[in-house]
C-alpha cells in the first residue's frame, strides 16, 4: 500500500512539474548561492504542498562506488530508511530544482516557504524583497538540467543528508526599473553549477525532503 502511495506521489510531481514548465517557460529561476538578489534554485511539490516522495527499492545506475565516502554515506542512508532510493531521488530532485527555480523567479513565496529549510526560505524571501524594493525583474529561462549527481551524503543524528550537485543550461537577465539591463544577457546561455543539501528526518513517516542549504561552487 506505502509503495502504491509513493508512486502516485512521483506520478503526480511529474504531472505538476509539466504543467509549470508549459506554463512560466519564459520566467524560471536562477541561482541561489546566497550572494546577490538573483540566484539559482529546482523541487517537487507533493498534494500537501511540500517536496519530494523519495521512496523505492532498486539500486541506481548512478550509484557512487560502495567504498567512497558518498556511497558509505549512500548506504547509511538506507540502513535508516529501508525505502530510500537514489534513481528516485534524484528524479525527484530535477523536479524540485525546476520547481523552486520558478518560484523564486516570480517571486512566489507562498509556494517557496513549505519547500525549505527556515534560514533558505529567508535568504529566499530577502531576495525576492531586495527585487521588488528596487523595482528589477529577473528573467530567467532555464534551457535544461544537464546532470545532478550526489557529491556528499550522510546521517545527521536521525535526519538524512544528500547534497547534490546540479549543472544546468540558463539564459539569466536582470533588468532594473526603468528596463534597463543590470546585469546577464538575453542573448547568451551559460552553464550553471549549484550545489543543493536536501535533509528529511528518518524517525517520521512523512516522505518529504526539505531543501537545506545552497551553494554555489568557485569555479
Amino acid at each position: 500500500m506505502n509503495d502504491s502511495f509513493h508512486f502516485l506521489d512521483i506520478v503526480f510531481f511529474a504531472m505538476v512539474a509539466v504543467f509549470l514548465v508549459l506554463r512560466l517557460r519564459s520566467v524560471l529561476g536562477k541561482r541561489t548561492g546566497l550572494e546577490r538578489p538573483p540566484q539559482p534554485l529546482q523541487a517537487a511539490d507533493g498534494p500537501d504542498g511540500k517536496i519530494i516522495d523519495l521512496a523505492a527499492k532498486r539500486r541506481s545506475a548512478q550509484e557512487p562506488a560502495e567504498a567512497s565516502p558518498v556511497g558509505v554515506g549512500l548506504a547509511a542512508i538506507r540502513a535508516a530508511d529501508r525505502s530510500f532510493d537514489l534513481d528516485v531521488f534524484l528524479g525527484g530532485a530535477r523536479a524540485a530544482f525546476e520547481m523552486i527555480v520558478t518560484a523564486f523567479a516570480t517571486g512566489d513565496k507562498e509556494t517557496l516557504k513549505p519547500l525549505l529549510a527556515p534560514d533558505v526560505f529567508r535568504h529566499f524571501a530577502e531576495a525576492i524583497d531586495y527585487r521588488h524594493r528596487h523595482g528589477e525583474i529577473l528573467a530567467t529561462d532555464l534551457v535544461g538540467i544537464r546532470s545532478v549527481e550526489p557529491v556528499d551524503a550522510r546521517m545527521d543524528g536521525t535526519f538524512a543528508q544528500l547534497t547534490l550537485r546540479v549543472v544546468s543550461e540558463q539564459v539569466n537577465v536582470l533588468h532594473d526599473g526603468e528596463g534597463k539591463v543590470v546585469e546577464g544577457s538575453a542573448d547568451h546561455v551559460i552553464d550553471v553549477t549549484d550545489e543543493w543539501t536536501f535533509r528529511r528526518d528518518t524517525r517520521t513517516s512523512d516522505p518529504n525532503w526539505i531543501l537545506a542549504a545552497t551553494h554555489t561552487p568557485e569555479a
